[in-house]
């Protein structure tokens, strides 16, 4: 029982949590993007071009 309790006192909760957060933030924001740029353009934007780092999905 002291093993778990000394593991739940020294274990960072809250970073852990917090760079959990970002990182998933992070991957919705990368994975949108990709499938923004993928997709049809709205209008307006049909004439823009692709960014060179948007690799192209089919």
């Amino acid at each position: 029982m002291q093993f778990v309790q000394l593991a739940a006192a020294s274990f960072p909760e809250i970073p852990v949590l917090a760079g959990v957060i970002a990182l998933g933030f992070t991957a919705a924001v990368t994975i949108g993007s990709i499938a923004w740029y993928n997709s049809r353009r709205p209008a307006g934007w049909e004439d823009k071009e692709r960014p060179g780092f948007i690799p192209k999905v089919k």
